[in-house]
């Protein structure tokens, strides 16, 4: 994630980036909209990582796609 670290919208204290991970493998967001090229031409969606953010008081969790992949 490129901005700043975004801060609790509960504490204000600035949230910790942490990775999540399902079955072994790191989140994802997939969007129905296809990818440019030939890949979309092949059925391929496009696909964003997913950046977790946990608030160290109050254990509030964000998750943001990274739009700029």
């Amino acid at each position: 994630m490129n901005e700043s670290t975004p801060c609790c919208p509960d504490c204000g204290v600035k949230m910790e980036e942490m990775k999540l991970h399902a079955g072994g493998h790191q989140l994802r967001f997939v969007s129905d909209e296809g990818k440019d090229g030939i890949l979309g031409s092949l059925g391929m969606k496009q696909q964003f990582d997913a950046n977790a953010f946990v608030c160290s008081e109050c254990g509030l969790s964000r998750l943001y796609a990274d739009l700029d992949e």
